[in-house]
């Protein structure tokens, strides 16, 4: 695939995202809406339209460019046991590279986790000889990793925070303004079960791709979100069973055995 299809399947992907159309953009361009399909059909963007475009996205080309680097299987790090040993056992380490990922700057984490100068750069440091990322001149950093990280099945990163996570996520009521909640229970066949296992990966794949369009927003722009999807064979009576065997007296539950 060449450079300006990719370019233009990252803006393709921005409009999704932001739930805009072609004509969205048409009127944008102050173009047709059929000349706008014609240019990406045709691939004859011109720069300026590309610069257009993006202002209308309110990003830059360097933002969208970057995009077409995210490939569906790329995006992904594993880090090796020895990386994540050593964030595991360093919560502040740990702490700063989660925020180093999620777009914040070096002198905004120090401010957040109240770290002085040489504090700051100590961390900074072992970052940067764990190959997480690299350290340049006054704490500028480049990440080594991409922005989305796998960690172990059972590695030390879920043994020690995945329970905690999982529990605090769900003590929540939900019933605030951007909170949401929904369960569902139904008999699926293996064919649907498939269908919506690929739905819910497509959902996390467009959270992240969100997630990147805004990493370079201001910070008074943006609030920390966190989703789960989770989907796993179950039923009611799980529940109702458990509860039934709790009200029935337990000598109720012991039948003798008549002869």
């Amino acid at each position: 695939m060449s450079q300006t299809a990719d370019v233009l399947n990252a803006l393709k992907k921005v409009l999704r995202a932001r739930g805009l159309t072609y004509q969205d953009l048409a009127g944008a361009l102050k173009l047709s809406e059929a000349s706008v399909k014609r240019l990406f059909s045709e691939q004859t963007f011109s720069l300026q339209r590309l610069e257009d475009a993006c202002r209308f996205l309110d990003m830059n080309l360097y933002d969208l460019t970057r995009m077409t680097r995210l490939g569906e299987d790329e995006d992904t790090t594993r880090l090796d046991l020895d990386q994540e040993k050593a964030l595991a056992g360093n919560t502040t380490m740990l702490t700063y590279f989660y925020l180093l990922l999620t777009g914040w700057k070096p002198a905004r984490i120090a401010r957040k986790l109240e770290l002085d100068g040489p504090h700051n750069t100590q961390v900074l440091a072992r970052l940067d000889r764990l190959r997480l990322i690299e350290l340049h001149p006054k704490n500028r950093v480049r990440l080594m990793t991409n922005r989305r990280i796998a960690w172990r099945a059972d590695g030390p990163i879920r043994k020690l925070y995945e329970q905690e996570v999982k529990q605090d996520f769900v003590r929540s009521k939900f019933t605030g303004r951007d909170d949401a909640l929904t369960f569902e229970t139904a008999e699926l066949s293996e064919a649907a079960i498939s269908v919506l296992t690929r739905r819910l990966a497509r959902l996390e794949r467009e959270f992240d791709d969100l997630a990147d369009l805004d990493m370079n927003l201001p910070p008074e722009q943006k609030r920390n979100v966190g989703l789960m999807l989770a989907m796993r064979p179950w039923t009611y009576w799980q529940i109702l069973g458990q509860q039934f065997q709790n009200e029935i007296p337990a000598e109720r539950l012991i039948r003798p055995n008549h002869r």
